[in-house]
């Protein structure tokens, strides 16, 4: 039964729109259907067609991968040969992090085996971070045997820990040549900034110091390169290509072996420096700077403690003295101001001038001594040098003026850099007016002048700059710069009269072998005659020393306040092939400490003279030559 209310209505369905409707909607969808094939067969296109080479290169990439092969450092040898810097087979510890279940386990596991302090464990960490857990990450590296063997013995109890060979950098001697080598030290993040990763994506260490610094770009060679297929995971699969890497060059330094072992012999546990140089061709032989260090400490990165005790060293083994040690010269200027007085007429050779123990400006009152009290009476050029008179050379100081001296001492290039090929060069100081006005904003005093005359006051020279200005002497005034590897072409030139060049030669001749000479003592150490001169650097000043520092005992001062001991020569007198200068800090008297010093490395030098040159092979070695 229905009731009136709810009856059911009746739908009334369009057949016609209905049909409409739904072929309107089938041509949307085919039109759409043919936008998107379009769209899909246009995308297979560029990547099948016109990006075909692009992504098969990547696809590649992902596939094939490049591995950079490290070079091999270049060796470094004497002039006779003998290495001074080689590579060494060692031993690392390496760690695979997939491979080991427990680290902290495994890790504390080796450091009961071997020693592994905090730096190491610190770098092993951050590697491991930037690293994939497959690759294989150093630990410590430079095992010695014991540990080897150690670590050998229980490798069954260190699963992903393996021990491999490699090459390190070793110097095996020592502190001999520790700041004229230099050393190599690990490369960082800043390092490839400055070196750029392309060169060096597979070097772990760069030069420091010294020769390997400077001549970085010769010793490290160039890397080369492995194609390697790898996984989906990066995992080598296979080596598909390989090209060398190209080892460094090597390279003959001009430096001597036994010479320098001599030389460091010669100064024993004092502190100070030795130079010794080629006369005519401006070949370093030995360089040395008391006391040194050993570079090999410094390969792997050198332990706190042992970085503390060469910091705490008050000797400052660290600091390279025959490079950038700035000294007074002392009376070992005297034979340079004496050929100014000869070129500038204001001394004759065979004039004689009285000495009564001091000099006085005058109006001024103060008096400026010499070192022998009583004076040494009537001397001429040739007395005064071989006797050191300080007041010869002060009333020679004050005829010459600042002006005068310091045009001359530049000619023999003190105050500039030598040009070796080492960085870090010292430029010492040759003070002048226009110098001392911009530093301290005052006039040069006639006081200044005085005691610029003996090498005191503002004038400072390195070691280096003794010797180089040493053999332009010894050589009449014409001389290469020192190196020690690639020779310097240009020459330096100091013109003066012959007669005034042998009339200084007889004086330093007079040093070692007249009667009266300063270093008349040592004269007998060496076979054949030399020339030189001594001089002492005050340190410390007493009231009533004044400026008579030469040759004043100084026993009675703590060390630190004695005064420093050089001395310069050529051997041999006549003809002069080498060069030498000599400083001893806080050494006391350079007639008593200094020159005997040089003595016993002249006769080292003088053994050269018979025996055989060395062979044409290695006189022809690239930096090589005879001695």
């Amino acid at each position: 039964m229905r009731f009136w209310w709810r009856q059911e209505r009746t739908r009334v369905r369009d057949a016609v729109a209905e049909s409409r409707l739904i072929d309107r909607r089938y041509r949307v969808i085919g039109v759409l259907m043919c936008v998107l094939l379009i769209a899909l067969a246009w995308r297979f296109a560029t990547l099948q067609i016109f990006d075909h080479a692009l992504y098969a290169g990547r696809a590649e990439s992902n596939r094939v991968s490049l591995r950079a092969l490290p070079p091999t450092r270049g060796l470094i040898f004497d002039h006779r040969g003998q290495i001074l810097a080689e590579n060494r087979p060692a031993y690392r510890l390496v760690i695979v992090p997939e491979r080991v279940a427990d680290l902290e386990s495994t890790l504390q596991a080796i450091a009961d085996l071997v020693p592994v302090s905090d730096n190491e464990r610190a770098r092993f960490e951050r590697q491991r971070q930037r690293s994939r857990r497959f690759q294989a990450i150093p630990l410590k590296g430079n095992l010695d045997p014991e540990s080897v063997a150690r670590l050998a013995a229980n490798r069954h109890r260190l699963p992903g820990v393996e021990v491999e060979p490699y090459l390190i950098r070793h110097y095996p001697h020592g502190e001999l040549f520790a700041h004229v080598l230099g050393y190599v030290g690990r490369i960082d993040q800043s390092d490839l900034g400055e070196l750029g990763t392309e060169r060096y994506r597979a070097t772990t260490h760069v030069g420091r110091t010294g020769l390997e610094q400077t001549y970085e770009s010769l010793l490290h060679g160039e890397p080369g390169v492995e194609k390697v297929e790898t996984n989906a995971q990066g995992r080598v699969v296979r080596v598909l290509d390989r090209q060398d890497p190209i080892d460094g060059q090597d390279l003959t330094v001009t430096l001597d072996l036994n010479l320098q072992r001599a030389a460091v012999e010669a100064l024993g546990d004092q502190a100070g420096a030795i130079v010794v140089l080629d006369v005519e061709t401006g070949a370093v032989r030995a360089l040395v700077s008391q006391p040194g260090f050993d570079p090999n400490w410094f390969v792997n990165g050198i332990s706190e403690t042992n970085y503390q005790a060469l910091l705490s060293n008050p000797k400052r083994p660290l600091f390279n003295r025959f490079l950038q040690g700035a000294y007074e010269p002392g009376s070992t200027i005297k034979p340079f101001l004496a050929l100014a007085g000869l070129s500038e007429g204001a001394i004759d050779p065979f004039e004689e001038k009285f000495s009564r123990g001091f000099f006085e400006l005058d109006g001024e009152g103060r008096r400026y001594r010499d070192w022998k009290r009583e004076g040494h009476g009537w001397v001429d050029l040739e007395k005064a040098l071989a006797e050191s008179v300080n007041v010869y050379f002060y009333e020679l100081a004050m005829d010459l003026g600042i002006d005068r001296m310091s045009r001359e001492l530049a000619l023999f290039g003190f105050g500039q850099p030598t040009g070796i090929d080492l960085s870090g060069e010292g430029d010492g100081l040759l003070p002048t007016r226009r110098w001392k006005r911009a530093q301290f904003n005052e006039a040069w005093f006639p006081g200044e002048t005085v005691i610029t005359g003996i090498g005191q006051g503002f004038v400072v020279a390195t070691p280096l700059q003794l010797a180089h200005a040493t053999a332009l002497l010894a050589a009449g005034g014409e001389a290469p710069s020192p190196y020690l590897l690639n020779p310097n072409p240009s020459r330096q030139r100091v013109l003066h009269q012959p007669q005034d060049w042998e009339a200084v030669y007889q004086g330093m001749e007079s040093v070692i072998h007249g009667p009266t000479g300063t270093a008349r003592a040592v004269a007998s150490q060496v076979p054949v005659r030399f020339a030189g001169k001594t001089g002492t650097a005050q340190v410390f000043g007493l009231p009533d020393e004044a400026d008579a520092v030469d040759e004043r005992s100084q026993e009675n001062l703590p060390e630190h306040l004695r005064n420093h001991a050089l001395f310069i020569g050529y051997v041999p007198a006549d003809e002069p092939r080498w060069a030498v200068s000599v400083v001893v800090e806080h050494g006391g008297g350079g007639a008593s400490v200094a020159a005997p010093i040089g003595a016993e490395v002249m006769a080292e030098l003088a053994t050269w003279m018979s025996q055989e040159e060395p062979s044409e092979t290695l006189a022809n070695a690239p930096g090589g030559e005879g001695p």
